[in-house]
């Protein structure tokens, strides 16, 4: 009898090891299956989903499910829609200023597009589940607006992100429709779930898990940094917080009644909020999509039972009910970016918001969990979001046609008119810049405003100085003649936290602390004196600086890294590496002496040599956000 036992026990610690290889082996060879075949238009996850099913109880048998493949899929949802929650780019909420002159119609920001989209998503969504419910095809108004309202973030940003399309109008808005496309119907799953849960506790409780998340965010900003210093690689402590994130504020969702999602959804945000390195992101990326996620994927599938389906006719009419219905509660949102964008690519930007996956699953299960659908319409909405999955990608690269635009040019503002500062803007114009000039003397503006896009203000005082957008720029020029002029307009760029600011200081008083504790705050400060004196040097030791600045056809460039497209390439594998020659890399306030196998970072600063007329298209490659 013992004996017998431990035969039973052996054996099933023999299938769930097994099934465990089985499962990762897949996830090992779906990427390496669809580079070696070159499929590109299906994304990853759904292609897993697919081997899921293939390899799951609708094809071969291969996969069953056990106890630790249960909880690693659980896990692997839960750092899912912790990573979506990292992936938001709040900047995209902030207010963007507007360049539009008077008797110009401004056109609609991102997040006014955005905004406008969901808000007809939203609708779209209640019609269409109150037409189901209608018709009795599926009578949970609730839960299926929730569902016909969600958006694969995931999948959008990979879309947008091979296009080059992140730094641009459309990539923006697309994301914030999507990044909308999770928030909300979370929160709406959560109210939801607490509304439709006779056990769960009061919905006020909600508020808990947002109060313990800006709690742990205020906890953890003051002292994010020094992690960074005493960091190493034994101690991985940006790793250990995330988790410790992750489980906090999941235990807390639980312990109020909310969903886990929400809590790992919030766990992402105030991880972003952290504004942790790239190398971190890397990092819990890695761990994510390397190891847990995959799982999640190829369990969905292989838990779906696609046969039952296809035998159950109730079941079979509803997976083109619900695909029409994913894809139709976005059909209203081209009409919105129309109103900025060509026709061809507000088609395109529809038919990607139609993608969606991630968030369809975990839904499905509290549906399942709550008992208000059951296992042949879970299947039905999750063949169906996994049809809107291949075909919305396909059809956005199908339409999708990039635009003549250029590159986001760099806004460069200057305070103060003067004989240095008009030829400087008026040279930079000429290039990938966009100067805009500020000065209260009346005498300089009659002298100079014909000459450079010059704006007359009535004094300096803050609130002038912001009405009149001179912060709302990616460089601030102080040029005026006066120390202390430039001082206090350096004091209030830093409190208005301008990128780059640039203070002229013609003169130090070696008494005097304004010139160091500028220094300090990161302030650039330009003096022709040591300006003149470090180019005669240069001219002595190299003679060639001459000849390069003053060369018409060659010059001296410095271009920022901030496509992740060229992270970890070598110098020698670059696409333009004959048309320019990099002399140095200002990585981390530090200078490389580089090397054919030198790997670039992202946010290298490269300073290169080569042809004028190459290096724009180069800057274009390297700076294009992505």
């Amino acid at each position: 009898m013992l004996y017998t036992t431990l035969l039973c026990i052996e054996r099933i610690f023999f299938m769930t090891s097994l099934a465990l290889v089985i499962v990762l082996l897949a996830a090992l060879m779906t990427p390496l299956l669809m580079a070696k075949f070159k499929i590109s238009y299906l994304p990853t996850a759904v292609a897993e989903i697919l081997i899921g099913i293939l390899l799951g109880q609708s094809g071969f048998h291969l996969i069953s499910t056990t106890p630790t493949l249960t909880e690693l899929s659980s896990l692997g949802v839960t750092v899912l829609i912790f990573l979506s929650g990292m992936e938001i780019d709040f900047e995209l909420f902030k207010k963007q200023p507007t360049t539009a002159k008077s008797g110009v119609k401004t056109p609609l920001t991102p997040l006014q597009l955005a905004v406008g989209s969901f808000t007809l998503i939203l609708l779209s969504s209640l019609g269409l589940a109150s037409l189901l419910a209608w018709s009795g095809l599926f009578t949970d108004i609730g839960l299926a607006t929730i569902l016909f309202s969600t958006i694969a973030l995931g999948v959008v940003i990979a879309a947008l992100k091979e296009k080059e399309l992140l730094s641009q109008p459309l990539g923006q808005t697309i994301l914030l429709i999507a990044v909308l496309g999770e928030i909300v119907p979370l929160i709406s799953l959560t109210i939801y779930a607490a509304l439709n849960n006779p056990g769960s506790k009061s919905l006020w409780l909600l508020s808990l898990i947002f109060l313990a998340a800006i709690f742990l965010l205020m906890r953890f900003k003051t002292v994010y940094h020094f992690f960074e210093r005493i960091d190493k690689s034994t101690t991985q402590l940006d790793i250990r917080l995330a988790f410790f994130l992750i489980i906090t504020l999941v235990s807390i969702a639980e312990e109020v009644g909310a969903e886990s999602i929400l809590g790992a959804f919030l766990a992402g945000m105030v991880m972003k909020l952290l504004r942790p390195r790239e190398e971190t992101q890397d990092k819990l990326t890695s761990i994510g999509y390397g190891f847990f996620i995959p799982i999640f994927f190829i369990m969905t599938g292989a838990k779906l039972n696609i046969p039952a389906l296809l035998h159950d006719p109730k079941s079979l009419t509803l997976i083109p009910f619900f695909f029409i219905s994913f894809m139709g509660a976005k059909v209203l949102i081209y009409f919105v970016l129309k109103r900025r964008f060509k026709v061809t690519n507000a088609l395109a930007g529809t038919f990607l918001s139609s993608t969606t996956i991630t968030l369809v699953l975990p839904i499905l299960t509290v549906g399942l969990n709550l008992k208000v659908i059951t296992t042949q319409q879970s299947g039905a909405f999750t063949i169906a979001a996994v049809i809107s999955c291949i075909l919305g990608p396909i059809l956005f690269n199908r339409f999708y046609l990039p635009t003549p635009e250029e590159m986001p040019r760099k806004r460069v503002n200057f305070i103060g008119a003067n004989i240095m500062t008009i030829p400087i803007a008026q040279q930079l114009s000429k290039g990938l810049y966009t100067s805009e000039l500020f000065t209260n003397n009346e005498q300089n503006y009659q002298i100079y405003h014909s000459q450079a896009n010059l704006e007359l203000l009535p004094d300096l005082a803050p609130a002038t100085l912001t009405d009149a957008a001179v912060f709302d720029t990616d460089i601030l020029v102080l040029g005026y003649l006066n120390n202390e002029q430039n001082y206090q307009l350096a004091q209030q760029a830093i409190q208005a936290k301008v990128p780059r600011i640039i203070a002229r200081f013609e003169f130090k008083n070696i008494s005097d602390d304004q010139y160091d504790e500028l220094k300090e705050h990161g302030v650039e400060i330009f003096n022709t004196y040591e300006a003149n004196i470090s180019l005669l040097r240069s001219l002595i030791e190299t003679p060639s600086t001459l000849q390069i600045i003053d060369n018409t056809d060659a010059g001296l460039f410095e271009v920022t890294v901030k496509n992740r497209r060229f992270t970890g390439i070598q110098l020698s594998n670059l696409p333009f590496v004959d048309q320019v020659t990099i002399s140095r890399i200002y990585r981390d306030k530090q200078l490389i002496m580089p090397h054919g196998d030198t790997q670039i970072h992202l946010n290298d600063h490269l300073i290169l040599t080569g042809n004028k007329q190459a290096v724009p298209a180069i800057r274009r490659q390297l700076e294009t956000l992505n």
